[in-house]
């Protein structure tokens, strides 16, 4: 079983329009969404949600009223200003770091647990999806990733399924790691500009951080050839497969205004038959290196 991740270092690049496909595409997989902090891979798979759980987070300090003697130190000791005057903590506020619990000399304050988000198992018409959410202003983004890819492994060990393909979240950041930690394989998709040959940069040394086999696919190239060819010339010789081009084509948008996936929209489209190009070629690579 193989696992894929298709990341970006910055947004709109084009990442979840290639995952979208590429789900479609694979036959026998599990579908992750690991960009919990804003997914947007059901609106194109459709997902009907099966199971629904609650994800908790980090702890956030609850204090007693009726037993406080409103001495003022954990107002005085939060760092982030969640403790009103009148000694009620603003839950998107509070960090969670217990000092106001260490601190209170009456022990009136407690650490409860806090619903940060939610994770879901869900069918769609391309195969079972784990995706998740996370709430707005909370924290811990990773371990919810971390949930999401051992679910999904566990469904693909159960349905005995050859990939696992992740639309993974955008930058470098926290989710970022936790989606790429034990991979071998993943896939860059960036664009034909400065800032996304920055990004792409930054997203390389991840990948050799986590000595993954690296893909690269640029996006719109035809928007600035001369930028892709230098990213493609960059992109071997630091050590990374280049899968290929995307042209602009505004079918694509089209298609996504529509809700659907390119490579199963109505119109002819350039775009979808080198996506589904793109993806016989991953499939190639990744049959060669097992």
């Amino acid at each position: 079983m193989i696992e894929l991740a298709i990341v970006s270092g910055k947004g709109g690049t084009g990442k979840t329009t290639v995952s979208a496909s590429f789900s479609v595409l694979a036959k026998n997989k599990i579908i992750a969404d690991c960009d919990v902090d804003a997914p947007d891979l059901h609106l194109l798979l459709k997902p009907e949600i099966l199971i629904k759980k609650d994800f908790f987070g980090m702890k956030k300090a609850y204090i007693d009223k009726d037993s406080c003697i409103e001495c003022g130190i954990c107002i005085d000791v939060c760092r982030f200003d969640a403790i009103s005057p009148d000694y009620v903590v603003d839950a998107a506020l509070c960090e969670g770091c217990e000092v106001c619990f260490t601190q209170c000399p009456v022990k009136v304050i407690e650490m409860r647990e806090n619903k940060a988000g939610e994770y879901f198992v869900s069918e769609t018409p391309y195969g079972k999806m784990v995706h998740g959410l996370l709430g707005v202003g909370e924290e811990n983004s990773g371990k919810l990733v971390a949930i999401i890819r051992n679910v999904a492994r566990y469904y693909a060990e159960k349905e005995k399924a050859d990939y696992i393909i992740v639309d993974g979240p955008p930058g470098i950041g926290c989710p970022v790691n936790s989606t790429l930690s034990g991979l071998k394989y993943a896939i860059g998709v960036t664009e034909p500009t400065e800032s996304g040959l920055s990004d792409l940069k930054r997203l390389m040394e991840l990948f050799h951080h986590f000595k993954i086999k690296p893909f690269i696919i640029i996006n719109k190239s035809d928007l600035n050839s001369d930028m892709s060819e230098r990213i493609k010339r960059e992109s071997i010789e630091e050590g990374a497969i280049f899968l290929g081009e995307i042209p602009f084509d505004p079918v694509v948008v089209e298609s996504l205004k529509m809700g659907k996936p390119v490579v199963i929209y109505e119109k002819e489209s350039k775009a979808k038959n080198i996506i589904i190009e793109l993806w016989d070629k991953t499939e190639t690579y990744l049959n060669k290196e097992v």
